[in-house]
């Protein structure tokens, strides 16, 4: 089974004195990691069990409640549901769905730091979510042999040092969010130390599933970098927006950040107009715009999301009928070993 634990972490923090943890990390120990409290909780029938079970063991569950309580209970096609629940479909081998669909292996040259594209790198700054996605591009990633210590951070952060052409830092994972803020603080104090570098864009899903992550401790360490801020959210359904999520996406514009969405275009979740047009609106509600929709990368256990690339052309084209042009997101997939997402 494949784990991505916040204990992962604590070997960065060891130092810190015991005291009570921020309610956003209660949230995120609390989350549902049992495929049958799930359906349960939910009131699914029984009949959904034995699949849940079966995806819970090549991918656990996890599922805050704060997300949880979004959801309709006694609706197995519930939209939010659908992202999360394990299926008996995970475990049926599909053509072109393999461990590593972008080759990221290929592109870390450093514990840690994956390096793609020209101008900016990526840092693993956490193997945890908050939330286990069903569909994730990272959930065969090899996280255990990707998070450095900080001395280990120390020799991988060389690269960027050494190289000026790149200028934007993008802080992933996992979820970097779900990494402490004294560990966030102190990486992000070494991007700010880097001369050349001009942006900090962070890939994060925590606003949304715990937006209580959004405390006085993130928009410290934040709000004190020089680097431009561009935060990157991840929401799939217009369901997830709630008045929390609403909130915490004011209180990172406070900090300076540029909030954008990307979503990934999911069976049964968003591929519909009417689901993508609302989700669009949602998102400008809450002050984000839209940035990308991508089509499903062909990671092994998600073939059952797939959205053929003409059918996802149409969604689009349906959209721009009904959304200004600044609301509808760019249809993109990420290839291998191209410079930049390809547009569709």
């Amino acid at each position: 089974m494949i784990t991505r634990s916040p204990a992962l972490l604590q070997r960065h923090d060891e130092a810190e004195p015991l005291a009570p943890p921020p309610a956003w990390q209660a949230q995120l120990a609390g989350a549902i990691r049992d495929p049958a409290e799930l359906c349960r909780r939910l009131g699914l029938d029984a009949a959904w069990r034995p699949g849940a079970e079966a995806g819970h063991a090549l991918f656990e569950v996890r599922v805050p409640e704060a997300f949880l309580s979004r959801m309709r209970p006694g609706d197995p096609h519930d939209p939010l549901l659908r992202q999360v629940l394990p299926l008996g479909e995970e475990t049926l081998p599909a053509p072109g769905f393999v461990a590593d669909p972008l080759e990221e292996a290929a592109h870390t040259p450093a514990r840690g730091l994956i390096h793609k594209y020209a101008g900016r790198v990526l840092l693993i700054a956490s193997p945890a979510c908050a939330v286990n996605c069903r569909y994730c591009f990272r959930r065969h990633f090899p996280y255990g042999d990707n998070a450095p210590s900080r001395a280990q951070w120390e020799s991988s952060l060389d690269h960027l040092r050494h190289d000026p052409t790149i200028i934007e830092a993008i802080l992933s994972g996992g979820d970097p969010l779900a990494a402490s803020d004294r560990q966030l603080a102190w990486l992000v104090e070494r991007l700010d130390a880097i001369p050349h570098l001009r942006r900090l864009r962070i890939h994060t899903r925590l606003p949304v599933v715990i937006p209580d992550r959004i405390d006085g401790g993130l928009l410290d360490w934040l709000g004190k970098t020089r680097l431009q801020k561009v935060i990157v959210l991840h929401i799939n359904h217009a369901q997830e927006i709630d008045d929390a999520v609403i909130d915490a996406c004011a209180r990172l514009k406070t900090a300076g950040a540029t909030l954008l969405n990307q979503s990934v275009l999911l069976r049964g979740v968003n591929d519909s107009v009417d689901a993508l047009a609302a989700l669009s609106e949602r998102l400008f509600e809450a002050g984000v715009l839209p940035y990308y929709l991508h089509v499903l990368d062909p990671v092994a256990g998600a073939a059952h999301f797939d959205v053929p690339d003409d059918q996802a052309r149409e969604l689009v084209a349906g959209l721009r009928e009904v959304l200004p042009g600044f609301l509808v997101p760019r249809l993109v997939r990420e290839i291998p070993g191209e410079g930049s997402k390809t547009p569709l």
